[in-house]
């Protein structure tokens, strides 16, 4: 499991879908129509987890602008070495990667946007 796994994992991405997946398979003589039914995706209060754990946090994190605290904030290595892996994960530019303070502005930019892409509540002003 990657790094952007587990930030997702953390914040319970998934979980909703997991938990119903048993009880949504359809017996075998239901119509095909129902089995092809589209599946909505939940939508997961990041901002509201995130500042309930800040607040819970004996350290003050600034996790809207910040891919260190954003990571901290949610138990993960924030080492430069586990940023590293979490920005190939995501594709980030070469030419971001030789410059650890790009990166982190791109990093940060990119996983709220991957979460916001995977149903994550994010306002527009923290993309």
């Amino acid at each position: 499991m990657g790094i952007f796994s587990n930030i997702l994992s953390k914040l319970g991405f998934g979980k909703a879908e997991a938990a119903e997946q048993p009880a949504a398979a359809a017996p075998a003589a239901a119509p095909a129509a129902v089995a092809a039914a589209p599946v909505a995706i939940s939508v997961v209060d990041v901002v509201g987890q995130l500042e309930a754990m800040a607040a819970k946090h004996a350290e003050k994190l600034n996790w809207k602008v910040s891919i260190v605290d954003l990571m901290k904030l949610l138990g993960l290595d924030s080492s430069l070495a586990a940023r590293k892996e979490l920005a190939g994960e995501l594709g980030c530019p070469a030419e971001k990667m030789g410059d650890s303070a790009q990166m982190n502005m791109w990093l940060h930019k990119t996983v709220l946007q991957k979460l916001a892409d995977n149903g994550g509540n994010i306002p527009k002003e923290l993309l």
